[in-house]
């Protein structure tokens, strides 16, 4: 189904520019793409792990499918998960990005990846004349979904970006015209901050994070590029949208569903998803949260006038003294001051029997800063119980590439970090 699709393109715009990779200069029109799709795939492989973001990536995945063989892209540096390949009509392995604890595959069928796609393509108003540039992970499911799927499926060029440094997004400045840009909120930051976003980005999404406002604005107000929440999961692909053409107001909205989702909030007060684009089920071992075109998140929220608000997550909330605080509403009180560049923040144990947990922020910031300076900032946002007692501050928060970074990793590493300093004075 997916390669008849692909075949379909092919036959519509067979001597149009299908993929320039930058880094090289080379470029395929869909014709010659297809002839790439012919060569066999080496060693008769039952699945296959395309990585990187290389022009070879979406060659192997339409060589897996011609052949039938299923597909679980990794992220570069990754190592294959032990699982064998889902059976028919399963076809591809999404693994999730671990940002809540260890990493799991989720299985899709042929009609659920299209279903995707189609409902990202019909929402966005993704348009062949305006080519995805591609920035972020082709592996990543949000780069799979946005990049990858819409050129095989819906004929949306793709421009590959050797880097997504500042001074490799100025180079493609003139590879068209029109530009499609996704990317994180770290990348959209970084660009805002060294001058680099383009002046000819037509459509700009930010995913993979909450997209701070203080970012939003700022972008919108220097460049005239309003950046669009796209808020999405590994089980079930693109869930929200914001289409406003003007800076949202309020953080925490994420925007409307997408084109065909359904969105409603389930007893424990999380969004269940339903769409013909969720995942068949996790692999090798299935549980109740997913299946059956079902998808109950852990994403706490709700929803007013069509629009999405989330307030956090049902495993992640921090339990201060009896009262429960979900860490996203402190990240996004944090990403309101002007030096932050990112952070995250996660409860730890406080060593009281009354507290229970002590929060932490750990913050990358632009400038040096003092905690006393975050603090007395917070306390004119939230209420005293809810401002960090304990500060880390890092060169940077890593994503592995996903733009969501790992608050159990962090939490690990922290208390890792406390247990050797403890050690050391003694």
């Amino acid at each position: 189904m997916l390669y008849e699709r692909w075949q379909k393109i092919v036959h519509e715009r067979p001597n149009e520019i299908a993929l320039r990779d930058l880094a090289s200069g080379r470029c395929w029109t869909f014709s010659q793409l297809n002839q790439e799709s012919e060569k066999p795939l080496p060693g008769n492989p039952v699945m296959i792990h395309p990585q990187g973001s290389s022009p070879e990536f979406i060659f192997e995945v339409l060589r897996a499918w011609r052949s039938r063989v299923a597909v679980c892209p990794l992220e570069a540096h990754h190592q294959p998960l032990a699982v064998a390949p889902p059976p028919w009509p399963c076809c591809h392995l999404k693994t999730t990005p671990a940002s809540t604890g260890v990493p799991r595959a989720v299985a899709f069928t042929q009609e659920q990846l299209a279903a995707d796609a189609d409902n990202i393509v019909a929402t966005m108003g993704l348009r062949p004349d305006w080519p995805n540039l591609g920035v972020i992970s082709l592996a990543y499911s949000y780069g799979f979904s946005s990049l990858v799927l819409p050129l095989l499926l819906h004929g949306i060029p793709l421009y590959l970006v050797p880097s997504p440094l500042p001074v490799a997004l100025r180079c493609a400045e003139h590879a068209h015209w029109n530009l499609t840009v996704a990317a994180v909120p770290a990348l959209w930051h970084a660009w805002h901050k060294a001058g680099a976003i383009l002046s000819n980005v037509k459509l700009a999404i930010s995913a993979g994070a909450p997209l701070p406002l203080t970012l939003e604005r700022a972008v919108f107000e220097e460049h005239g590029v309003k950046l669009h929440n796209f808020y999405g999961s590994t089980e079930c692909g693109g869930i929200a949208y914001d289409s406003t053409m003007t800076p949202r107001a309020d953080e925490s909205c994420v925007g409307q569903p997408l084109k065909n989702v359904n969105v409603e909030i389930g007893n424990n007060g999380a969004l269940v998803v339903r769409s013909r684009g969720v995942g068949e089920t996790y692999w090798p071992a299935p549980e109740p949260a997913l299946g059956n075109g079902i998808f109950n998140t852990c994403d706490l929220g709700e929803i007013r006038a069509g629009e999405i608000f989330l307030h956090g997550r049902t495993d992640d909330h921090i339990n201060v003294a009896g009262r429960k605080v979900s860490p996203v509403i402190i990240e996004q009180a944090l990403s309101e001051h002007a030096a932050v560049a990112e952070c995250v923040v996660f409860g730890v144990p406080s060593g009281s029997v009354d507290r229970l947990d002590s929060i932490v922020a750990c913050v990358a910031a632009d400038r040096p800063l003092a905690k006393d300076e975050l603090k007395n900032f917070l306390l004119l946002k939230l209420p005293a119980w809810q401002v960090p007692r304990e500060w880390w501050f890092v060169d940077s928060i890593g994503s592995n590439g996903t733009g969501k970074p790992s608050r159990s990793q962090w939490r690990r590493d922290f208390l890792a970090s406390r247990a050797k300093q403890t050690a050391a004075a003694v």
